[in-house]
């Protein structure tokens, strides 16, 4: 698809269209035609199947995307021998801040309850069907364990058997506990076995990659079939979720990361974020931070005066490991959709999504939309519709520019607390590049 000037239109412009599309044919539809045959005839076989389609696909992928990701992560913390002060600190820090920003997302979700108060009775009517045809997968949470039982069940007795149930905790235990193996183990064949999930994930990475062209039809689908039946109440409260998303992304920013720069990396926080501030333009503007990781560099360095050797460790791995925005837009997302359609979540249920949120923030997929699969299993995983992805997508671009900027701005502040009291490194390993 191409603009009138000749230029492509981006994916994430497609995908907005898309949502805007679908949302103005279901208010149409709402206004003029509520509760007639032929939209029920349309949700059931067009555009409630053209959903089911890319969400197969999705969670065809989901579990090679989460465990090569997070082996692969895990792994490349470095060196043993050379790197496991700096490699240990660094992800500490980043499990420390990721859970401080999920336990953040949770709270504010829970206080501000932004998906409450949509009639359950619709909700269920819409999605009968859809929850039917997942049904191999959200069945699987009526006979879940709860208490210690649940507890126990984060450690599989038989990773092949977790993976097929979709029981998503235990394979990313499992994935947890096969990357530390490869970061102890340094032989040739070792190396290899490394080499090969690697391999795994670059090619479900590129398949994602295809699959995700297809969000804008499918969003469309997603959104006609909801506006339809919730009509404006759906705007107030998709405005209510991007508010709480912002609020706890905000929090997380000038809170959260303020306290962890002075008490455990010494440095002021007015001048951190005065000198990190091209890398957090260059960070909302790409919306990637992969894209930003060279300003990041270079401000790190030359601003913040880091060690080299340090902030190139961490930066690196942070730009993969270190998503504390795309942890607390998870946690959100999924209490949102979970209120919205009116399912009551347990304590113990909460705990698995943010175990979850924090775990898969180690490895999101860094495509557009690439938190997208892991939203959805744990919406399945919890036995919320996720065919409620479509209600967020539209919006998604905001605000994956705002967790962005989180994410690059985190990575800084990991490398400022990892490198204090690393500055006596060698000096041809510490000076200037």
């Amino acid at each position: 698809m191409e603009s009138a000037g000749g230029r492509r239109i981006s994916l994430q412009m497609k995908m907005l269209i898309g949502f805007l599309i679908g949302l103005v044919a279901g208010l149409a539809v709402h206004m003029t035609q509520p509760g007639a045959p032929w939209v029920d005839a349309v949700t059931t076989y067009v555009t409630g199947p053209i959903g089911q389609i890319f969400l197969r696909l999705l969670f065809m992928l989901v579990i090679p995307l989460l465990f090569s990701a997070l082996v692969v992560g895990i792994a490349e913390m470095g060196d043993v021998a050379a790197l496991k002060r700096v490699g240990i600190k660094t992800l500490v820090f980043t499990l420390l801040l990721s859970s401080i920003a999920v336990v953040l997302a949770l709270a504010v979700t829970n206080i501000f309850q932004p998906g409450a108060g949509v009639d359950p009775i619709l909700a269920n009517q819409l999605l009968a069907d859809a929850r039917e045809n997942a049904g191999a997968i959200i069945s699987a949470n009526a006979e879940r364990p709860s208490g210690v039982a649940a507890f126990l069940n984060i450690i599989p007795n038989n990773v092949i058997a977790a993976a097929a149930a979709n029981d998503i905790l235990a394979v990313m235990f499992f994935a947890l506990v096969f990357g530390i193996g490869l970061l102890l183990v340094n032989t040739p064949a070792a190396q290899k076995l490394q080499d090969v999930i690697q391999g795994l994930f670059d090619v479900t990475m590129r398949l994602i990659g295809i699959v995700i062209r297809l969000a804008p039809l499918a969003i469309a689908c997603f959104m006609f079939n909801l506006a339809a039946v919730f009509g404006w109440d759906l705007l107030v409260r998709l405005g209510a979720y991007v508010g709480v998303v912002l609020l706890a992304l905000g929090l997380h920013m000038f809170v959260s990361y303020p306290i962890a720069l002075k008490l455990f990396g010494g440095m002021s926080p007015v001048r951190f974020f005065r000198d990190v501030q091209e890398a957090m333009v260059v960070a909302f503007s790409t919306a990637s931070s992969n894209a930003t990781l060279p300003t990041a560099l270079r401000v790190a360095e030359d601003k913040l005066k880091l060690p080299p050797r340090i902030s190139r460790f961490v930066l690196t791995i942070g730009a993969t490991a270190n998503q504390n925005g795309t942890a607390i837009f998870e946690g959100v997302t999924v209490l949102f959709l979970a209120q919205f359609f009116g399912v009551q979540l347990d304590l113990w249920q909460q705990v698995a999504v943010l175990l979850v949120c924090i775990l898969a923030g180690i490895g999101t997929a860094g495509v557009p939309a690439g938190s997208l699969p892991v939203v959805a299993l744990i919406l399945a995983m919890v036995g919320v519709p996720p065919e409620g992805i479509g209600l967020i997508l539209g919006v998604d671009r905001l605000l994956d520019m705002c967790r962005t900027t989180l994410n690059v701005t985190g990575d800084l502040a990991a490398a400022v607390v990892v490198s204090r009291g690393e500055e006596e490194a060698p000096a041809q390993a510490s000076a200037p590049a």
